[in-house]
């Protein structure tokens, strides 16, 4: 099967020879942990049969949140979490896009340009409005920032609790209506007010276009009918989930990448072939700066409010008549891969399929020769080079 690390392998050297210090620090950094990604030079274990005696070598993964081989055991993980913090109410799906003329501000400035697009979009003042809900709301947001053919395209996905908790904290209100949240064109008005200001305070020196405080922002909100698991399970997709994933890579040649997308209009899988120059630059430009959190708590679900959340959901659990879930510990979204969940063997054998795996060895790290020109570059390579 093709992997992103075998078109980094073939095109990187080229692509970073081709546009130099253009590259960003952290497009660098993931170029490389991909590379190195369960090879012989992150180290990890070696295991032996108990029956046929073969062995496994198990290596570690890289951990980058950019790497389609990282991340799977995580996203189960996340899911459980926030399962067990859901409540028993309603939920609504809020998805906030910005208008294309502010898509190269965002490019160029997304450590600030993303946060202030994901604390805009919290929904939760407007919801306090008693003609809405007249509450708290609890907002759980992911940044999202590619369609399925790779293109830029920033926006954020909302999951928001159908209800509000008063300011006392003792009422819990619903919507005014079940299939209502609040209003899209005065939350999108919101939205572009807030993310103006910050913008201009953050960034004064920098020069938008006067279209994109003019024209209305693309504002959805609708109730999720398949109840809240559904959307969480929808939301996981970019929780750690990157751009594309090695089973849509269909083809790999000396000039081109072939991977698959899905048509929405037209319900179909399609296949999208580009130079390999171009898919490199289509999967960096989704790489998120060093520290940035993609996944965001507002009003309710904020983390400052966990006793209050936790005591809203027993007494809507008491209401419907239902036992009370233990409290969960909260998990941070961004957190690494463990050691143990990267090496973790399969339970038997892949080489006979009946016996088990027994851990022999541990395996040191391999620095590989530079200039050899094969294989994943060194922990201490320069980050200009890429063998």
């Amino acid at each position: 099967m093709i992997e992103v690390a075998d078109i980094v392998r073939r095109f990187g050297p080229s692509y970073l020879e081709v546009h130099g210090a253009s590259v960003l620090p952290s497009h660098r950094r993931a170029l490389f942990d991909i590379l190195a990604c369960r090879t012989d030079q992150l180290g990890g274990h070696l295991w032996r049969c108990t029956g046929c005696r073969a062995e496994i070598p198990s290596y570690h993964g890289c951990g980058n949140r950019s790497c389609p081989k990282c991340h799977r055991d995580q996203t189960a993980d996340w899911l459980t979490a926030r399962s067990t913090e859901m409540l028993p109410t309603g939920h609504f799906h809020v998805t906030v896009t910005v208008p294309e003329e502010l898509r190269d501000v965002l490019r160029r400035h997304q450590q600030i340009g993303y946060g202030v697009l994901m604390s805009a979009a919290a929904l939760v003042e407007l919801a306090r409005d008693p003609r809405y809900v007249g509450g708290t709301v609890g907002v759980l947001a992911v940044l999202h920032t590619w369609t399925q053919q790779l293109h830029y395209h920033p926006h954020v996905h909302c999951l928001v609790t159908g209800g509000g908790v008063s300011a006392d904290g003792a009422y819990w209100h619903p919507p005014v209506r079940d299939s209502f949240l609040v209003p899209v064109k005065a939350l999108g008005k919101l939205i572009r007010g807030k993310v103006r200001a910050e913008l201009a305070r953050r960034l004064p020196t920098v020069s938008i276009p006067g279209a994109v405080w003019r024209q209305p922002w693309v504002v959805h909100c609708t109730p999720w009918a398949e109840g809240e698991r559904g959307v969480l399970d929808y939301l996981a997709r970019y929780v750690f989930r990157t751009a594309v994933t090695n089973s849509r890579l269909q083809a790999l040649d000396a000039e081109t990448v072939t991977f698959r997308y899905k048509n929405r209009e037209a319900g179909q899988w399609r296949s999208c072939s580009v130079s390999g120059h171009e898919f490199l630059r289509r999967f960096c430009q989704h790489i998120l700066p060093k520290g940035f959190h993609k996944v965001r708590y507002y009003g309710l679900w904020h983390p400052s409010k966990r006793d209050l959340l936790s005591r809203v959901r027993q007494r809507l659990m008491l209401g419907r008549s239902l036992p009370v879930q233990p409290e969960p510990a909260l998990e941070t979204a961004d957190d690494h891969t463990t050691e143990e969940t990267a090496m973790t063997p399969p339970r038997t054998c892949p080489r006979c399929g009946h016996a088990h795996l027994v851990r022999i060895a541990r395996l040191t790290p391999v620095r590989h020769s530079r200039s050899s020109g094969n294989g994943p570059p060194p922990q201490t390579a320069s980050p200009m080079s890429m063998t």
